[in-house]
């Protein structure tokens, strides 16, 4: 797929969600499943994809995209999500902790947006998103076993920072501690009111 400098804004009501856990069925599949139901409840549509389903590489560096506006090392299962990507005007982001940052699924996907950047030739070089300025939305959430806010360490900035950057607002962010058994998420009312709560509000943002 070649994704060309300039891509089109994308119609209302198509929100992505992606599951950075490598555990199936876990709290973040039950969670962003909260998540995507309301949404849909909302009357957006909606898709949910787990990382750990594809096969596809971490960005290396090659810096070839910076030439391209596509990345050319590598044909995988990342180049079909990103024509999903452009499409969607809301993303839903959710992940568990893993040693105080995202898991190596959802950094390897993040990385893998690099392409979608435009570079010129200063020094040092400057740099916009071709997703900019399309009224994209997203949601982050994610999922801690520990009780304290350090211990969940940079896994929302690690989330927030990039999508920012890329053009996307953050309607909302969801923190959750004290949960470790797999689909544990589920039994916890106030988790899932406000994960229910961020679905319908990211729909309404976005249609």
């Amino acid at each position: 797929m070649i994704l060309e400098k300039r891509e089109p804004l994308p119609s209302g009501g198509n929100i992505l969600g992606i599951g950075g856990s490598p555990r199936k069925g876990g709290n973040t599949d039950t969670l962003l499943g909260k998540i995507l139901d309301a949404a849909r409840s909302s009357g957006a549509r909606t898709e949910q994809v787990r990382l750990a389903d594809l096969q596809f590489q971490p960005c290396v560096g090659c810096e070839a995209c910076r030439r391209s506006g596509r990345c050319t090392r590598f044909s995988d299962d990342m180049t079909e999500l990103y024509p999903k990507i452009i499409e969607a005007k809301g993303l839903v982001l959710v992940c568990p902790v893993h040693n105080y940052n995202v898991t190596a699924w959802m950094k390897a996907f993040i990385d893998r947006l690099y392409c979608l950047y435009n570079f010129n030739d200063n020094r040092p070089r400057g740099w916009s998103s071709r997703l900019a300025g399309q009224g994209r939305k997203t949601v982050i959430a994610a999922v801690c076993e520990q009780e304290d806010k350090k211990d969940m360490g940079f896994a929302l900035e690690a989330m927030r920072m990039p999508l920012e950057a890329l053009g996307f607002e953050i309607v909302g962010e969801l923190p959750v501690f004290r949960i470790f058994e797999a689909g544990r998420v589920a039994e916890v009312p106030e988790v899932i009111a406000e994960a229910r709560r961020l679905g319908s509000l990211l729909a309404e943002e976005t249609l």
